[in-house]
């Protein structure tokens, strides 16, 4: 395992993290293929916003990092990470990789899986363009449907390969919950042990039989979409994590809030990345789980995620 974060401020040792961690989120956005500018978090007039949104929370709940996930095409921009980063106190892990299959750019489709693999193990090696910055993770890594199409198989192929090849972890991007059994076999079929994966949007599935055997096989399950009451309600939300818990994979546990438009941030009036923390987790207390168990699955979880640790480790 490595015993520190790749952050867009450096390195940062594990040991010294004692706050909880948002596995899932966005800074800086831009997914708007329509023009409307709904599907935004722009550098320049959100930025600020964002950085407050974080600040407050590492002074009223302790944050301690962001699981960034905004990869190529996506909009990303290391260099605003970082400010938000140093203006908010909050360690922020960028990401690399590409999501799903609508918003790849042109250099998917000219790439072969040898060609893909290399050009995330040159990113993850010698940093994101001329920035300097290291990403931390990569994904999320996206597929549609029960199977991913071969473009995406193709993507999840060569991410899973750079992500053994360097030693970093990955997180999918399932559309609605869909397709996680899929990307699962096919990254571990290229290399990459289950626990080095995160599976996304699995709060939008209400299967809990899905849930309990991604979690069997080694998998983090990640309900990172907490608050976003147009896609699932947080009451299902809460059913799905605590029979999770009750099967006996609270260690494979993750949440977040996935904060992805402009609309969705406090300052607009949206539930904001603070949701997690200010309502679905007293509702989780209430529902029976105690200060351990939320820093399990909030922070120690997140970190063996990120670094391969073992349980006892962190």
């Amino acid at each position: 395992m490595q015993h520190h974060l790749r952050t867009v401020a450096g390195p940062l040792d594990v040991s010294g993290i004692r706050g909880p961690l948002l596995a899932h989120e966005h800074l800086v956005l831009d997914l708007d293929h329509t023009g409307d500018r709904s599907a935004v978090l722009d550098p320049v007039a959100h930025a600020p916003a964002v950085a407050e949104e974080l600040s407050a929370l590492r002074a009223d709940f302790g944050l301690s990092a962001v699981v960034e996930l905004t990869c190529r095409g996506m909009g990303r921009d290391p260099r605003t990470l970082a400010r938000i980063s140093a203006d908010s106190g909050v360690a922020v892990v960028s990401a690399t990789g590409w999501y799903y299959e609508p918003f790849h750019p042109a250099e998917v489709g000219a790439s072969g899986t040898a060609g893909l693999t290399d050009t995330l193990v040159q990113e993850i090696e010698h940093g994101i363009g001329t920035t300097g910055v290291l990403p931390g993770v990569i994904g999320e890594v996206g597929s549609h449907g029960d199977v991913p199409s071969p473009e995406e198989k193709r993507v999840l192929t060569a991410s899973a390969r750079a992500a053994a090849a360097t030693g970093l972890s990955l997180a999918t991007h399932a559309q609605l919950g869909r397709g996680g059994p899929a990307q699962l076999d096919i990254l571990t079929a290229a290399g990459l042990p289950p626990h080095r994966v995160s599976i996304g949007h699995q709060d939008l599935l209400d299967d809990p039989a899905t849930h309990r055997a991604l979690a069997a096989q080694g998998a983090y399950v990640a309900f990172d979409t907490v608050g976003k009451s147009g896609y699932q309600s947080d009451d299902t939300r809460l059913r799905l994590l605590l029979d999770l818990l009750d099967a006996g994979h609270a260690d494979r546990a993750l949440l977040s809030c996935d904060i992805s438009r402009h609309g969705y941030l406090a300052s607009e009036g949206g539930q904001g990345y603070g949701h997690l923390f200010g309502s679905f987790l007293p509702k989780a207390r209430a529902a029976g789980l105690d200060d351990d168990l939320v820093d399990l699955i909030t922070r120690r979880n997140p970190l063996r995620f990120l670094t391969g640790a073992d349980v006892e480790e962190i």
